[in-house]
Order: C-alpha cells, then structure tokens, then sequence
C-alpha cells in the first residue's frame, strides 16, 4: 500500500494523469481490503493524494499556477528591452534590388511556339 501510495505521488508530481489514477485505484483497493483500524497513516497519505489528483484541472489550481508564473517573472530581474521607435523605420526608403544588366539578349518566340517575330539577330 505503500509503495502505491508513492507511485501516485510520484505521478502526480510528473503530471503523468494516467500513471496517478492507476496508482490510486491500486492503493484504494488494498486500503479497503484492510480493516478499517489497520494502517491509519497510508490512509492519510492516500486521501492527500487524492485531493491534490482532484485538483489537477480545478479553476482553483489554475490560479495558483498563474499565480506562480507571474510570480517567477517578476524574479527574474529583467527589464524589457527599449523599444524602438517605428517613425524612424517609415521614413527610411527601403533600398531596391540592384537590377542586373543581361546585355542584348534575343529570345527566339518562334522557338517557344508564339509565332515569327520581326526582330533577327
């Protein structure tokens, strides 16, 4: 009972859902094979378990995970960075692309099936 009890909590704290449920459902099984005076702590422990498998998907859990989450970024120290003004950016012309010189090519049309052209090399 034990050992189950540890495998729920161990899944539980992987948030491996399926692995906690399975555990618990063993550790449930054995709690009720036993009588109700024998292994008072397991029945502790498990209950706990329990309740902290329940929470996982809770609006309450939600909370306390956002909460921990601002929570760490504002540790963290870190100003943000300046930002950098788009004015400047608008008023700046992007560059063309530098057109190649291809020199007098001819392109034979007749060859590509658009009938004869004037033009003759």
């Amino acid at each position: 009972m034990q050992q189950a009890i540890s495998l729920a909590n161990m899944a539980i704290n992987k948030k491996n859902w399926s692995a906690a449920r399975y555990a618990l459902s063993r550790a449930r099984v054995l709690a009720d094979a036993l009588p109700a005076n024998v292994a008072v702590a397991e029945r502790e422990r498990l209950a706990t378990a329990r309740k902290r498998f329940a929470a996982r998907n809770t609006p309450a859990a939600k909370k306390v995970r956002q909460a921990k989450a601002t929570a760490a970024k504002r540790a963290g120290g870190k100003k943000p960075a300046p930002k950098k003004s788009t004015a400047k950016k608008a008023a700046t012309q992007p560059k063309p692309a530098p057109v190649r010189d291809l020199g007098d090519r001819f392109i034979n049309r007749a060859a590509l099936g658009y009938g004869p052209t004037n033009e003759t090399r």
